[in-house]
């Protein structure tokens, strides 16, 4: 979509501060990368220090990868580079896993030529009679060599910069703060639990940051859309510490297409310029429509659209009733209880081919319960339909077994020998070991090799257990256990030639003609965005394939979002009886059930996200008039020729 002059003024009507949106967070990290080292030349030849405000968390890390790669493969230097983080938790040792200090270090300090006296990191080991003294000398040093220059941040799902949660004034200076619970909730994958994030933590004011010359926000990802838009269009409030950025007058938004996805150019852009109507943006205009004004599509009359905007349409198609008939039946056409396909049916606008009747369908877990969790109803209904359903679970998910559980398990192991008189020497001494390292473990540590194999068997087994509960036997369920997760850790290494090649061979061995993975970028760990960037490598591989110019494949999402309404190109109901199936498949994950580690801001069970998740897909459908069901499951498909 062309946006001329007119166009840019309409959207400044809207967004109140200036917004750069690219492809993704890697294009978009380049380019601030670009703007930092032009700084820092611009600074290194007038011989002045270039001053950075620095962020922390998943949302800087490409950030500073570009940066390292500027230094080592452009000779950027960062000798005459002052900075200052903006925030650290508290208490917490600067050696900790989780420690934004050693964050800086491994992801940017150890790596370039900054001088150790020119970085400055908030001290989370502060004596607490000291903060006050300690902040105070923290804005002194940041006007001693001049102010910051640039000012990078990113953006809480509540709208917090730095730590500066909902109520934070904006004259508000280094402080020691308390986190708010959504803050822990989102910053709970860092730790094993949640008892373990800290409630306190040790941040730069937005009086600080308001003082910068230039600000820069970083937002990445689906789950940033909405607090950006209440961000960048909304009015300013402390109740969302990022609006307040409207009043700094160099600040700009580099964000993602997800992350802009909210924003009214990409949301309503009929309201800020003229459009170009393709089908996928007349669909989305229509449901935004229905739903806005709570009817359904059929009951939409010209004067609604003339009303909000979609005049154009209503030029286009005639009338309203041609254009409602038109997306009516559409949106009708990607409901089917056969995601297979339909056999001996001739379904020209049915979402999936009715032939060969009996196809190979693979479904791709990023997790060891994504499968069930995100498509099980699905799931269930190829295997009892007669098609031959394999399972790949990418992963290993062991970082997502509490330690409890791992000695649960361990002791039914000895008690079993015991019982049918098998040598248990060897398992009770494993028994002891893990005892001692856990009763011993830091909230920092990471897992022995042997407890990190025990609790990926758990996983595994869970998951066998699942196929077998479908139907499905357990040579059709594939562990892969990509190298880039086996870290032992939260952080994972990104992939690399081996998890790609591991996933070819899977393919070309299987020769599926359905491929189902999860599109769900909105996963707080990275992990799905992973796992599928993974398998569309191992796609442009094996495209050539004779086998896979008739393979079709089908996106879903995990536990935490669904496709938009428009989106949907197939949806699959449920019944209430099947919702029950899927429920009690998703229990047996027992690992993952009551208190799951890592589970991001949510604090809702997987089966309850899952259930609410599909009952709100098919909620939509009837709001738009169509059939009334329990539940749906949704999916997108992908075009890899």
């Amino acid at each position: 979509m062309t946006i001329n002059h007119q166009e840019i003024e309409l959207i400044d009507s809207f967004e109140q501060i200036s917004v750069d949106i690219h492809l993704d967070a890697k294009a978009g990290s380049k380019a601030v990368a670009r703007e930092i080292a032009a700084l820092i030349r611009e600074k290194q030849a007038a011989n002045e220090p270039a001053v950075l405000g620095l962020a922390t968390g998943s949302t800087p890390k490409y950030l500073y990868a570009e940066l390292v790669r500027l230094h080592k493969e452009e000779g950027l230097s960062f000798k005459n580079v002052v900075t200052f983080n903006l925030d650290e938790y508290y208490p917490i040792e600067p050696d900790a896993l989780q420690s934004y200090n050693r964050f800086m270090k491994e992801h940017l300090f150890n790596h370039i030529d900054i001088p150790a006296e020119n970085y400055n990191i908030p001290d989370g080991t502060v004596p607490k009679e000291q903060i006050k003294a300690y902040a105070e000398a923290y804005e002194r040093k940041i006007e001693t060599v001049g102010g910051i220059d640039i000012q990078i941040l990113g953006i809480g799902n509540n709208g917090h910069i730095g730590f500066n949660e909902p109520g934070s004034q904006p004259n508000s200076h280094t402080r020691l703060v308390t986190l708010d619970n959504s803050t822990r909730l989102a910053n709970a994958y860092e730790f094993s639990n949640m008892s373990q994030v800290p409630r306190l933590a040790i941040t730069a004011g937005i009086g600080t940051i308001m003082k910068a010359k230039k600000v820069i926000l970083l937002a990445w990802g689906q789950h940033k859309a909405k607090i950006v838009r209440r961000s960048v269009e909304g009015s300013t409030t402390d109740q969302v510490p990022a609006s307040l950025l409207q009043q700094h007058p160099n600040c700009k938004f580099v964000i993602d297409e997800q992350a802009a996805s909210e924003l009214t150019r990409n949301k309503e852009p009929w309201l800020t310029g003229d459009c170009e109507w393709t089908p996928k943006l007349t669909r989305k205009a229509v449901t935004s429509l229905a739903l806005k004004l709570n009817k359904p599509i059929l009951m939409l009359t010209d004067k609604d659209y003339n009303n909000n905007g979609l005049n154009d349409l209503i030029v286009q198609y005639g009338s309203a009733y041609e254009l409602n008939i038109k997306e009516f039946n559409a949106i009708r056409d990607t409901i089917t209880g056969w995601p297979g396909g339909k056999p001996g049916a001739e379904l020209p606008n049915h979402p999936e081919r009715s032939t060969p009747e009996r196809k190979r369908a693979l479904i791709f877990s990023p997790h060891p319960d994504d499968d069930i969790i995100s498509m099980g109803g699905t799931f269930i209904r190829l295997h009892e339909q007669g098609h031959d359903v394999h399972v790949a679970y990418q992963t290993s998910g062991n970082i997502a077994v509490t330690d409890e559980f791992v000695l649960r398990f361990i002791d039914f192991a000895v008690g079993f020998e015991g019982m049918f008189d098998i040598d248990r020497s060897k398992s009770s001494q494993i028994l002891e070991n893990a005892k001692a390292f856990i009763g011993s473990k830091k909230p920092s540590q990471k897992d022995t090799p042997e407890i990190r194999a025990i609790k990926g068997l758990i996983r595994r087994g869970e998951a066998k257990a699942t196929c077998r509960y479908v139907g499905v036997g357990d040579d059709h369920a594939h562990f892969q256990n990509l190298p880039f997760y086996e870290t032992g850790l939260v952080e994972k290494k990104p992939m690399g030639p081996e998890d790609v090649q591991l996933t070819v061979e899977l393919l070309r061995e299987l020769k599926p003609q359905q491929i189902y993975c999860a599109g769900d970028l909105a996963d707080p760990h990275g992990t799905h965005k992973v796992c599928l960037d993974i398998i569309f490598a191992a796609l442009d591989i094996v495209k050539n394939d004779d086998w896979a110019k008739d393979c079709w494949v089908w996106l879903y999402k995990g536990a935490w979002q669904e496709w938009d309404i428009h989106e949907i190109e197939m949806a699959v109901p449920m019944s209430p009886d099947q919702i029950m199936q899927k429920r009690l498949g998703i229990f047996i994950h027992q690992s993952q059930k009551d208190v799951v580690p890592f589970q991001g801001a949510d604090a809702r069970e997987f089966w309850q996200r899952a259930e609410e998740r599909n009952a709100n897909t098919a909620e939509l459908y009837d709001k738009l008039g169509l059939q009334k069901y329990a539940a749906m499951e949704a999916f997108v498909r992908y075009h890899f020729m």
